[in-house]
């Protein structure tokens, strides 16, 4: 059996992949003009990092590499695409893709103070909250597990979310501050 078709290579692989899948996705997306297009892009995305897996640096980020291979691919796709006068030149997604990746570091800093900003919350506080944004839940039902009128519930999610954006503006302030 060679290298390139380990169990380990592959479970390596298929755990950085499933992991930075969605932000891959979300980056994609923002460079194509459909979801079909993203779709495939992805695909062909996720078969180069596969053959090219090889070439990956263990220290470096596979988010940035893997967005490297997806801004060529969606280029590639782009200008197959080019007749239509509904794709945008690549001088802007070379642009898009630049500010994506940008904003991308800003946010992923962001999700993980969220998460430890969530766990200050008191253990009650933080179940209506994952509660009300399920998806298909009616917040009627939420609102009445938490005691609270369909009005009152409203206001309290906006003084928590007023709260954890709170936590997470200081913690950054503090991040500046060191």
């Amino acid at each position: 059996m060679t290298d390139q078709q380990s169990p380990e290579r592959y479970q390596r692989f298929l755990r950085l992949f499933t992991s930075h899948e969605p932000a891959i996705r979300a980056f994609v997306r923002k460079l194509v003009p459909s979801r079909t297009d993203a779709d495939d892009v992805l695909q062909e995305v996720a078969i180069v990092l596969w053959e090219r897996f090889d070439d990956f640096q263990p220290e470096g980020s596979f988010r940035s590499w893997a967005y490297g291979i997806a801004r060529l691919k969606a280029l590639s796709r782009l200008r197959d695409m080019s007749r239509n006068r509904h794709v945008l030149a690549s001088d802007v997604i070379e642009l898009i893709a630049e500010k994506s990746e940008e904003t991308d570091g800003q946010l992923e800093k962001e999700r993980e103070l969220l998460d430890q900003c969530f766990k200050k919350v008191p253990a009650k506080d933080q179940e209506l909250l994952a509660m009300a944004y399920q998806p298909h839940v009616e917040i009627q039902d939420v609102a009445a597990m938490s005691g609270r009128s369909v009005r009152g519930f409203y206001q309290w999610l906006y003084r928590m979310r007023s709260m954890l954006s709170e936590c997470i503006r200081r913690q950054l302030a503090k991040e500046v501050v060191q």
